[in-house]
């Protein structure tokens, strides 16, 4: 029975929830070997109480704020500085695409906490301005960076994207991940990011964007859309190309990544159970984080499945500023 038990798999779920609730992990595998199996019903144990006792989380959480539990359990799973997909080596080999070099300065719309940001001042040695629309990713931010040493090679700052002009130097490239179906106003937000850049600039850009007008009326998509924490505003891929365009911009990258990314994302997630095993050690202090760990599991569960079912994708844009002509 032990090496049967062993051999078994635990959903990540049901693990997140038996730790959640106490309950002995070889319970857990029995529970499952005993339904595997069939035939003759297995006794009760407690861990049969799992899937009755375990808080809907999915159903109970609106808003996921930034606070301080949520950044921490953010990072085990995605890594220092992010709070998404994508760590160092997929960040570095991305945005080879924008050909840096040290003589140059670049924007970051949308630092987070400035993971992706120190990477292109470490990678490339750029000077990286990060701009942040949440005031408490971009303190933290911040001091992650000047903890590194790089206070003025990463700069995070708070964005006010109402601001008339949020931005106030001219940059030779800019990034942004996942970032811009924040900004309510597209259109600004990207005429802003145009007019502060160089001509010749490059802008590289991966987004959350609709499948259609009509997805945005899609429960799921909804629901989405109630748990982020800034109020999200997606457009449709048309559409931030028509925007991009207008802007004044020349694409030379237009594509669809949402597989390379439900693949980033199921593979940062495969290390939650041993996360989890490692909080339930902690008392009170790690039940508190695996529920928190609960509702982000949740939360980029419901992600991956409106990608894999095609109502969202994740879109990659490479923008061009291009020179102009002399008459």
């Amino acid at each position: 029975m032990a090496k049967e038990t062993k051999d078994i798999k635990v959903p990540l779920k049901m693990r997140l929830s038996a730790w959640w609730n106490g309950y002995d992990l070889d319970d857990v595998k029995e529970l499952l070997l005993a339904r595997q199996n069939g035939g003759v019903e297995a006794e009760k144990t407690s861990a049969d109480k799992i899937e009755i006792d375990t808080p809907n989380v999915e159903d109970s959480i609106s808003a996921l704020k930034w606070d301080e539990l949520r950044m921490k359990m953010s990072q085990l799973i995605w890594g220092d500085g992010y709070c998404g997909p994508g760590g160092k080596e997929h960040i570095a080999r991305m945005c080879k695409l924008l050909t840096m070099n040290s003589e140059m300065s670049a924007i970051v719309v949308g630092a987070g906490l400035g993971g992706p940001a120190r990477v292109l001042a470490e990678e490339f040695g750029v000077w990286i301005t990060g701009y942040e629309l949440s005031e408490t990713l971009a303190e933290r931010g911040m001091k992650m960076s000047t903890d590194m040493g790089l206070a003025s090679k990463a700069i995070i700052s708070h964005l006010d994207p109402e601001k008339a002009e949020p931005f106030d130097r001219r940059f030779d490239r800019a990034f942004s991940k996942e970032a811009l179906y924040n900004f309510p106003d597209k259109p600004k937000i990207l005429k802003d990011t145009f007019d502060t850049l160089k001509e010749g600039a490059l802008f590289l850009i991966t987004d959350y964007t609709l499948a259609n007008v009509s997805a945005i009326e899609n429960p799921d998509v909804q629901k989405w859309l109630s748990q982020e924490a800034i109020r999200p505003f997606p457009v449709t891929a048309d559409y931030m190309q028509n925007s991009l365009e207008e802007a004044g911009f020349v694409l030379r990258v237009n594509e669809d990544i949402s597989k390379e990314y439900i693949d980033l994302i199921e593979g940062s997630w495969s290390k939650a159970a041993t996360v989890a095993e490692h909080l339930a050690t902690k008392g009170d202090e790690g039940v508190a984080a695996i529920k928190i760990l609960m509702e982000e599991a949740e939360h980029w569960a419901l992600r991956a499945k409106l990608l894999k079912e095609g109502h969202i994708h994740v879109w990659r844009f490479l923008a061009n500023k291009p020179a102009e002509q002399i008459r």
